[in-house]
């Protein structure tokens, strides 16, 4: 059921199924749809209560003149709990820069915590992607080239970027319900997305530091979820991209993805077979596994 609540002074699109058994919340990659997780809330919903929100500017919640950061996603969340009524500590699942965000929330609020899970997340140590000389990959996919298709896209209007950006659907997300489907489509032609994404690029490399700076080791179970290194290879081949930049970055992406195992010391490392950076789309059973070992 989608809902919508006051939170921070903002409407903000919260999507919330099942009623039982312990809370997980879920936040969603740079620019993702809550709905591209049907397949995991659904089926985590028939034991669990499953809460995933747009941030603001995502979907159809507003987004305001706040600064948009990590930070600001954790009041969000401290304000979410609270309006929820939820007590009892939660299971925080992030995919990307979600994870980035779970981790700062893990870290600030640790005892509202049971568990994590980290979906091939954004590390506090992402700059070193930039340190790497990936002169090819560097033109269509660093933060700059990112930043400026997101202003340029945060000044259209819905049709024009229908027209520019055509969106479509995976094979899998073709078999979701008609509604959802729609809702998909619609996503990714609202301005405000990329007024946010913008906003949350600009800030992440500060936003790491201040995580980094933050002292605390957790000891709840935390299952890291990383992307399959000669599968993202093989697609980036299949782009017309060169190998010996994609292994550079797909080796330097794995250890940054094992290195936060140490976010906790109740670990574990898994790396998911044929999955892109949307583990979530691609293996949604790894995630729903994973979260359901994190709960018992």
């Amino acid at each position: 059921m989608i809902s919508f609540l006051k939170i921070k002074q903002k409407k903000m699109e919260v999507l919330s199924k099942g009623n039982k058994g312990k809370t997980i919340i879920i936040l969603t990659g740079l620019g993702c749809s809550f709905d591209e997780w049907y397949i995991i809330t659904k089926t985590l919903s028939k034991t669990s209560r499953v809460v995933i929100v747009h941030r603001p500017g995502l979907g159809e919640s507003e987004i305001g003149s706040d600064v948009r950061n990590t930070g600001a996603v954790v009041k969000e969340l401290l304000d979410l709990i609270s309006v929820l009524e939820i007590t009892e500590p939660i299971v925080l699942v992030g995919h990307s820069y979600g994870g980035l965000c779970v981790q700062h929330f893990a870290k600030s609020y640790p005892k509202m915590v049971a568990g994590m899970v980290l979906v091939d997340s954004t590390s506090v140590d992402l700059h070193e992607l930039d340190e790497l000389d990936l002169p090819i990959l560097d033109e269509t996919d660093s933060d700059e080239v990112w930043l400026e298709k997101c202003i340029s896209y945060s000044s259209m209007k819905q049709e024009q970027l229908r027209i520019l950006l055509n969106p479509t659907l995976s094979e899998k997300q073709k078999s979701f319900p008609k509604e959802i489907r729609q809702r998909l489509l619609d996503f990714q032609i609202r301005p405000s997305l990329y007024k946010a994404m913008y906003l949350e690029i600009s800030n992440w490399k500060q936003d790491a530091e201040i995580i980094k700076s933050l002292e605390t080791t957790l000891n709840v179970p935390l299952i890291v979820l990383g992307r399959d290194v000669e599968f993202c290879i093989k697609l980036g081949l299949q782009g017309g991209l060169p190998e010996e930049e994609l292994r550079i970055l797909e080796e330097k992406w794995k250890e940054l993805i094992s290195r936060q195992g140490n976010l906790s010391s109740n670990s574990k490392i898994v790396f998911a077979k044929n999955s892109s950076h949307s583990t979530h789309m691609d293996r949604p059973d790894i995630i729903i596994h994973s979260i359901s070992e994190v709960l018992n």
